[in-house]
């Protein structure tokens, strides 16, 4: 467990700091990788005895896992092993570059992840890791932005591996759903129809990641990045993944899907081969070589032998590695990777030449170097397999082409003026010479590593070694002697422009799928202009009805406010001229009526008498006469 913590955490955590203190970038790298080599190399230990399982938080019933069985932790010690020799080649590739923080932090979160794709137990976390592989490969292809086709050449990358990544998530989704756990090793005991339609699906995503035809075009413009971010996506990392994807599922895959397999991998084996010997720079040399290699893996793979596939892949990473970070050093010398640039190269650092030519001929399979013996392995399963006639011709082919390819790549270097070299390289001289010495003696190791897989190749007779060995000098003599013009004469142009058939993939897919998104752009900018456009004028209109109804509102009011202060007036004029004037009559009569009857009140007794009298004598004649009235 704490080997898998190490093997994870350290680079991650180094990556990070690196990345937010920008400072001492190549020590915090190449402290990292260290540590994460010494947890990948007690966690290959632990391994061997038996499988080493984490189990993390996750989605409900479907925790994380990061497994590591024996294969797993031999791909976690590849990828381990490469990053911390490609840094140490990086510390004096980067020296003088302002942004190195960045590249050394970006490097080490793409070694994480990479560590997080092979060592995941379940699909999620594998699907996690796949994107960031994806993501730290775009912001490493696009590292020098600024420079003219950078950028296009990571987005293209980009574009045409995340379009194959579909197959992966429909294929997961598929065997989670079947298998009804995200567990890898659980859903891999699916069979019948979906287990062939998830091989295929895997197939197409791994088609994407490992440049298989048609979808290799994007790996050679991927020259864009810096010399290490090549050397790590070659060997180890983005282009391994997909190869990697496919031998750890193939226990699943039936019998259709193999073929398909082994068909595609023969294929980009030969085609991509082709594009290798007409190309005219040595990176994208290479990088058309990884392509054709990958393609190797494939026909092991299809031919039902995946651990041939994981002997090559482990030859490969040294290998490939060791030639990118060797064309590097000419690059530093000439200011250029094209052949014609590089003509004599070799010659002013003979040691650097050694180390490409010791991993150039153990690309084509000469003994006893690493690749002499994976390749016996791919051509012995292709001879075995019950597709041979298929694939054994593709597969020899692909291997005459690797030995013309390196053998024409080695006489350009050492052909030619030497010029002189221009600076010591000692970082990148250490990290290229351990690599080359793997590249030599890897092939070693593979019967002690078989058996820790607990997978043993059946050990070919004298035929296959043979066969391997007249295709490898025979391509080799072919391109140290014959001119690419000779070799491939009318295939030269189609070779020169990828194969491309009506455009390629720009014209058959890029360019019409960029046409309809651009037209769907246009149609969503009218949609959303009539939309606007609606929403204005519904708002104008409301907010004139709204002023409208506001100053109709207004008028009423005032007019309200007139008749109110008017009949406050009238009412006023009432109350003054009318109900205060009869008020004040009727106090004045009343007023005036008691001062009339105080005049009666004379306080003599007489005249009150005599009044008095002279009332009820009126009272009496008013009640005699008033009979004859009425």
């Amino acid at each position: 467990m704490s080997f898998l913590a190490l093997t994870l955490l350290a680079p991650l955590l180094s990556g990070l700091t690196i990345l937010a203190l920008r400072r001492a970038p190549e020590a915090l790298a190449l402290a990292g990788t260290v540590l994460g080599l010494i947890g990948a190399v007690g966690l290959f230990i632990a391994a061997s005895d038996g499988t080493v399982e984490a189990v993390l938080p996750g989605l409900p019933d479907m925790p994380l896992r990061l497994v590591a069985t024996p294969l797993t932790a031999v791909l976690a010690l590849v990828v381990a092993t490469v990053a911390v020799f490609v840094l140490t080649y990086a510390t004096g590739y980067m020296a003088g570059d302002p942004e190195k923080a960045r590249f050394f932090g970006t490097m080490l979160l793409f070694v994480t992840a990479m560590q997080g794709l092979v060592l995941a137990g379940d699909w999620i976390m594998l699907l996690a890791a796949w994107e960031m592989i994806g993501f730290a490969s775009y912001l490493l292809i696009g590292f020098w932005h600024g420079r003219a086709g950078v950028a296009s050449a990571a987005t293209r990358a980009f574009l045409y591996t995340r379009s194959a990544d579909l197959g992966l998530y429909l294929g997961a989704f598929l065997l989670i759903g079947v298998a009804g756990t995200s567990e890898i090793s659980a859903t891999l005991a699916t069979t019948g129809a979906p287990a062939l339609i998830a091989g295929l699906l895997m197939l197409v995503a791994a088609m994407g990641k490992s440049a298989q035809v048609p979808l290799q075009d994007w790996l050679q413009r991927a020259m864009a990045g810096p010399t290490p971010v090549s050397a790590l996506l070659h060997s180890a990392t983005l282009v391994a993944a997909g190869a990697i994807l496919l031998i750890r599922t193939a226990p699943m895959m039936p019998g259709g899907a193999l073929l398909a397999i082994g068909i595609v991998g023969g294929l980009t084996a030969v085609i991509t081969g082709l594009i290798a010997l007409a190309e005219r720079d040595l990176k994208r040399l290479l990088a058309a070589s990884t392509a054709s290699q990958y393609g190797l893996m494939l026909v092991a793979i299809g031919a039902g032998v995946p651990i041939a596939a994981l002997l090559h892949l482990i030859a490969h990473a040294a290998i490939k590695s060791s030639l990118f970070l060797g064309a590097g050093v000419f690059q530093h010398d000439r200011e250029g990777t094209g052949l014609d640039t590089l003509a004599g190269a070799g010659r002013a650092r003979p040691g650097i030449f050694t180390g490409f030519a010791i991993a150039a001929l153990a690309l084509a399979g000469i003994p006893p170097l690493a690749a002499f013996f994976s390749k016996d392995a791919i051509i012995a399963a292709a001879l075995a397999s019950t597709a041979a006639p298929w694939l054994l011709p593709l597969a020899l082919a692909g291997s005459v082409l690797t030995g013309t390819y390196m053998g024409r790549a080695l006489n350009v270097l050492w052909t030619g003026e030497a010029g002189p070299a221009r600076t010591p390289v000692p970082f990148m001289a250490i990290g290229m010479g351990v690599l080359v010495a793997l590249a030599a003696g890897l092939g070693f190791s593979f019967g002690a590593l078989e058996h820790v897989l607990g997978a043993q190749i059946e050990k070919p007779g004298w035929i296959v070694p043979a066969m391997g060995l007249a295709v490898a000098l025979g391509g080799l003599a072919l391109g140290w002697f014959m001119a690419p013009a000779r070799l491939l004469g009318p295939l030269l142009a189609p070779a020169q422009n990828g194969f491309t058939v009506a455009g390629g993939m720009d014209g058959l897919i890029l360019r019409p799928s960029l046409s309809i998104a651009a037209a769907c752009e246009a149609f969503e900018q009218r949609l959303l202009a009539a939309q606007v456009g609606l929403i204005r004028n519904l708002g104008l209109g409301t907010a004139r009805l709204a002023d409208r109804g506001d100053d109709t509102l207004f008028a009423f009011s005032i007019w309200i406010g007139q008749q109110s202060l008017r009949l406050g007036q009238d009412t006023r004029s009432i109350d003054t001229n009318f109900i205060d004037a009869a008020i004040f009559g009727l106090v004045r009569r009343i007023v005036e009526a008691g001062a009339r009857a105080r005049h009666l009140q004379s306080g003599l007794i007489h005249r009150e008498l005599a009044l008095t009298v002279i009332g009820i004598g009126l009272i009496v004649i008013v009640l005699l006469t008033a009979p004859h009235y009425f």
